[in-house]
């Protein structure tokens, strides 16, 4: 049985200014005239998140502030196996590193599958342009400019879907190969190492059809679970590449995310359902 337990919210987090990640906006240069939802990372934007309006495409973007994890020494001997429950001493550790707020534990077990952006499986170019369509002005599927791990999906009700997604702060590239390849032996072995993430849960939905294909336009609710890993990127991609689960210890950022609290409490019973595929299921 997979580990699928949620807590309840609890208050973490050191003031604003000391947080080493925090959630912030910006005005980007060249005029544009809607502020930026980001992940801000040491001061510096690191990822682009989904507009506010709830309407625009679901979206995590890497950006040049995305240089460095947030791995701790001290964590590591604790986190190289499984922990079997919301382990307060590690959350409030790791919670030390995010501004003051409500946050809901999630301790979940993935079997990741890493994504490359444009190629096979890639969300943004897939399920997203089924609802949204290409961007209006490029013509393109969105890009997140990071690859990222594919985790699990699964049937909200008969108008929403849920999507999760591991995203590294820095690409898989930057890993060292020794270290997965360790981490890959061990999971091969029965090792369940876990990892640690703050989430968000984006709830998107266009408010009109694109105008394109009409006839083949999927409208529905998108519910983006997005986990950003703050420790545990060699972890991830061992396990994607040797087929095995791995374990995340996760804060929800209940404040920062585009959903309420009804659809938090929605997540043990969604999280617990078999894996299921939208699949392509033209609405019109």
């Amino acid at each position: 049985m997979k580990a699928v337990i949620v807590g309840k919210p609890r208050r973490l987090g050191v003031p604003g200014p000391e947080a080493r990640l925090s959630f912030g906006a910006d005005r980007p240069e060249g005029g544009a005239t809607q502020r930026r939802r980001l992940l801000v990372l040491e001061g510096k934007p690191a990822f682009e998140l989904s507009m506010w309006c709830g309407t625009c495409q679901f979206l995590f973007r890497r950006l040049e502030g995305a240089s460095g994890t947030l791995s701790l020494d001290a964590m590591r001997e604790r986190l190289a196996d499984r922990i079997d429950g919301l382990d307060g001493d590690v959350l409030t550790v790791f919670g030390s590193l995010l501004p003051d707020g409500e946050y809901l534990p999630l301790l979940l077990d993935v079997q990741p599958r890493l994504v490359l952006p444009g190629q096979d499986g890639d969300y943004f170019s897939g399920e997203q342009v089924a609802t949204w369509g290409p961007d209006q002005f490029w013509g393109l599927p969105e890009h997140p400019r990071t690859p990222y791990y594919r985790t699990f999906e699964t049937v909200v009700d008969d108008t929403a879907h849920l999507y999760e997604f591991v995203v590294p702060m820095v690409p898989p590239l930057w890993n060292d190969r020794d270290r997965v390849e360790q981490y890959a032996e061990r999971m091969r072995r029965g090792s369940l190492p876990t990892a640690v993430a703050v989430s968000t849960l984006d709830l998107c939905r266009p408010a009109v059809f694109p105008h394109w294909g009409d006839d083949e336009h999927d409208d529905y609710e998108h519910w983006g679970l997005t986990h950003f890993l703050l420790d545990g990127h060699h972890k991830l991609e061992a396990a994607a590449s040797a087929g095995r689960p791995v374990r995340i210890l996760s804060l929800l950022a209940i404040g920062d995310s585009l959903s309420g609290p009804d659809d938090h409490r929605r997540l043990p019973a969604l999280r617990a359902q078999p894996r299921t595929s939208r699949g392509a299921r033209p609405s019109r």
